[in-house]
C-alpha cells in the first residue's frame, strides 16, 4: 500500500479519481470547500494542502478499500509522479496492489506449466517473484503469495528428482511451512507436512513416511481428498517396503474414498498403486486387472502420469516370462518420455526395475523388492 509523505494537488486528485467521486462529493468527504478541491485540480503539484488538510487526506487514504489503493497507485504511476522529483512524496513499502494480482496470476500459470512438466517455465515464473521482494518487506498477503510460490518451487524440484540438498524440495517445503506457520494458516501447514512426507518416501525412508502418512490421513486440517491421498500413500510406502497384503487393504479403502468423492483421476491412480501391491504378492492376474482399470479410466494427460502408468504396467509385464518382451518395450518407452521431460526420479525408478530384473536372471515370481 502507498504512503504519501507530502500531499500536493496531484496526489489529492489521484485519490479523488481512485474514490470515483465528483469534486463536490470529494469535498464533502474530506470536509473542505469545493473551491479548495478545484484549486488542487488546477494547480496539481504546484499547490500543497494545509498541514491539517494533509492529515485529513492521510486518513482518507488509510480508510480506503484495497481496490481504491490499486486505482490510486495506478493513477500516480500513469501521471509519472509517484516517488519522483527532488523530494520523494510517495513510497510503496510493499508490492503495489496490481503486482499482487499479477503474482497470483503467475502462480496459476506455474501450476499449469508444472502439470505439463514444463519445469523451466514454471521455475522461471516462480523465481521472478521470489527474488523480487525480500520477505521482511512483505505484508501478510505478500507473505502468503511468497509461501505459495516457495511451495510450488518445491513441487518443481520434487518432480525433477531434487529431493534433498540446498536447492531441493525438502528445503523449499520447510521454508514454505515456516512462513505459513508465521501466518497461522493450518491447512497450508498440513499440506506442507504431506509434501514433506512424500519427500521422506522418495528418499527411501519408507517406514517413517508410512507413519507420517498415517497421521495425516486423519488430520482434520486437510481436506477429505488430501486425507484420502495420504491414506493411499500409506499403502504405497508399505508396498515399497514389502508389506503388500496390508498395503492392498489400505489402498482399497482409499479407492472407496475417491469413488465417494467423485475423484476419477485419484481413483485411477489408486488402482495403479493397487496393481503394484498385487504384483508384490505374486498375484499377477489381479495386478493385470487393476492396471487395466487404471489404464482404461485414467486420463494420463500429463507426461508424468503417462510415465508412472507405463512404468507400473511394464513392471507387471516384466514379472511374467510370457510377457517379458512386452514389459521391456513398455519400460523403454516410459524411460524415453521421462528423459525427454527431465523426470529424473522416474528414470531412476525405471533403471532400478530393469537392474533388478537383470540381476534376478529374468522374470520370476515377484516377492519383496
Amino acid at each position: 500500500m502507498a504512503t504519501v509523505h507530502h500531499w500536493t494537488g496531484l496526489e489529492a486528485r489521484a485519490l479523488r479519481l481512485a474514490l470515483r467521486m465528483s469534486v463536490r462529493t470529494f469535498a464533502a468527504h474530506l470536509g473542505v470547500g469545493v473551491r479548495t478541491i478545484s484549486k488542487w485540480e488546477k494547480l496539481l503539484s504546484s499547490t500543497e494542502p494545509r498541514p491539517d488538510t494533509q492529515a485529513i487526506l492521510d486518513t482518507a487514504l488509510a480508510r480506503a478499500e484495497p481496490a481504491v489503493h490499486l486505482r490510486f497507485e495506478t493513477n500516480l504511476s500513469e501521471a509519472g509522479r509517484a516517488g519522483t522529483g527532488s523530494v520523494q512524496r510517495v513510497t510503496v513499502s510493499n508490492p503495489r496492489a496490481w503486482e499482487y494480482e499479477t503474482w497470483a496470476d503467475d502462480l496459476d500459470r506455474s501450476v499449469v506449466a508444472l502439470s505439463r512438466q514444463n519445469f523451466t517455465f514454471a521455475e522461471d515464473l516462480l523465481r521472478r517473484w521470489l527474488g523480487r521482494f525480500p520477505p521482511a518487506e512483505l505484508d501478510d498477503k505478500g507473505l502468503y503469495l511468497y509461501a505459495r510460490a516457495t511451495a510450488l518451487l518445491g513441487d518443481v524440484q520434487r518432480d525433477q528428482g531434487a529431493v534433498l540438498g540446498p536447492r531441493s524440495a525438502h528445503r523449499s517445503y520447510h521454508h514454505a511451512r515456516t512462513v505459513f506457520t508465521q501466518l497461522d494458516v493450518p491447512r497450508r501447514i498440513a499440506q506442507l507436512n504431506l509434501s514433506l512426507a512424500v519427500v521422506t518416501e522418495m528418499s527411501g525412508q519408507l517406514d517413517s513416511a508410512a507413519q507420517q502418512y498415517e497421521s495425516l490421513a486423519v488430520d482434520d486440517r486437510l481436506s477429505r481428498r488430501d486425507r484420502a491421498r495420504a491414506l493411499l500413500w500409506v499403502g504405497t510406502a508399505l508396498s515399497k517396503d514389502g508389506n503388500h497384503d496390508y498395503a492392498a487393504r489400505v489402498m482399497r479403502a482409499a479407492v472407496r474414498e475417491f469413488e465417494d468423492l467423485s475423484e476419477p483421476e485419484d481413483w485411477s491412480v489408486a488402482h495403479q498403486k493397487l496393481a503394484l501391491a498385487h504384483r508384490g504378492t505374486g498375484d499377477l492376474t489381479s495386478a493385470l486387472h487393476y492396471i487395466d482399470v487404471a489404464r482404461t479410466n485414467g486420463t494420463a494427460d500429463s507426461p508424468m502420469q503417462r510415465v508412472r502408468l507405463d512404468t507400473a504396467h511394464g513392471h507387471i509385464l516384466l514379472s511374467d516370462p510370457r510377457t517379458l518382451d512386452d514389459g521391456l518395450a513398455v519400460l523403454d518407452n516410459a524411460g524415453d518420455v521421462a528423459a525427454d521431460y527431465g523426470l529424473s526420479h522416474q528414470r531412476r525408478s525405471i533403471e532400478g526395475i530393469r537392474s533388478r530384473h537383470a540381476t534376478s536372471g529374468g522374470a520370476k515370481s515377484p516377492g519383496r523388492h
